[in-house]
């Protein structure tokens, strides 16, 4: 899963960029300022950053600039109001790799992100589940010795919610949430059947059931 970094003070833009990344199956983390930006930075290791470039503390252009001196080539895209010549070719200058100017049209920011990885060696990451499973976080798609296993939606957001949450015990109210809708019904024995069918894919073993308490993946 490529990991992204957008800075962008404009809160409500931001959080829409985040939501319509990851539900592309991209991981994502918010900065508001530059100095937000640059903790990250030294925190993770990200596949590209969306640098917005009038923001407050240190601004995307000085920002870039400061990662490229210090060695940091990570693929860049500005997001810019700016449509002046020289505000863009300073971004260039600095080592940007793309740019969009806002508003900015979300389908188009898909194809440009994509773009961009694969030009710079990051192709969308498949995520492998066991020895002959590989999961494609872009399609949705999970496949068997390259073979697509046309897996029913609900279990793939199944297994979305599980690689989101690799690291954390899932509840069967994060299920809930997850797979039905509040108009849905459900009940638990269609919890239990949704994990019974994601185990047979991946391997049994691969999903642990904490009595009492929800589910874990394994991997």
């Amino acid at each position: 899963m490529n990991k992204i970094l957008i800075l962008e003070d404009d809160e409500l833009f931001a959080q829409t960029l985040e939501d319509f990344l990851e539900e592309e199956g991209f991981d994502v983390d918010l900065a508001y300022n530059g100095e937000e930006a640059l903790e990250l930075n030294y925190e993770n290791n990200y596949d590209l950053y969306l640098l917005d470039i009038n923001v407050p503390k240190i601004n995307g252009l000085d920002l870039l600039k400061e990662l490229r001196t210090s060695g940091d080539m990570t693929a860049t895209i500005f997001l810019t109001s700016y449509k002046d010549k020289q505000t863009l070719e300073k971004g260039f200058n600095n080592g940007c790799d793309d740019y969009l100017k806002k508003p900015v049209d979300l389908d188009e920011l898909l194809l440009r992100v994509k773009s961009v990885l694969k030009r710079c060696g990051k192709s969308i990451k498949e995520i492998k589940l066991c020895e002959d499973i590989i999961f494609n976080p872009i399609t949705r798609r999970v496949y068997k010795n390259s073979q697509d296993l046309n897996v029913p939606i609900k279990i793939v957001s199944l297994l979305e919610l599980f690689l989101e949450n690799r690291n954390s015990i899932i509840s069967k109210e994060m299920i809930i949430s997850k797979l039905w809708s509040v108009s849905e019904e459900y009940s638990e024995g269609s919890i239990r059947v949704y994990i019974n069918n994601l185990k047979k894919i991946i391997g049994k073993d691969k999903i642990i059931n904490i009595k009492g308490i929800g589910y874990k993946i394994e991997l």
